[in-house]
């Protein structure tokens, strides 16, 4: 079985979780959605459930699925587009550990003189 087959197997078992008892399916995608966030990296976890936070919200003050979606694609295009969002971040240039471990120290380093003198 490919990957894709499983992928669609998959979407197959969900859609018709939604269909025949809505609640199960909230219950398992609730259920799902906290598991990945707990297998994230620990230093990712409170962004991660911030954000899932954020789209439990937009999802209630939508009122509906169709509203539900165009608010989602909103926040999505404004996280890609906003200052320091996914766009500038790619446009930028980025160092890889090696090459900064080969670049000057962009710093002059100024010796200490030790300005206390020895006692007579």
């Amino acid at each position: 079985m490919t990957g894709r087959d499983e992928a669609e197997r998959e979407f197959n078992h969900w859609a018709a979780l939604a269909r025949d008892d809505p609640e199960a399916f909230e219950r398992n995608r609730r259920e799902a959605i906290q598991a990945l966030i707990d297998d994230a990296p620990p230093e990712r976890r409170e962004i991660l459930q911030r954000t899932q936070w954020r789209v439990d919200m937009e999802r209630t003050r939508a009122g509906n699925p169709m509203g539900a979606c165009i608010r989602l694609y909103r926040m999505m295009w404004e996280a890609v587009t906003r200052e320091h969002g996914l766009l500038q971040t790619l446009r930028s240039p980025v160092l890889t550990r090696d090459e900064a471990a080969k670049r000057p120290p962009g710093a002059k380093i100024i010796p200490l003189r030790n300005r206390r003198r020895a006692p007579p």
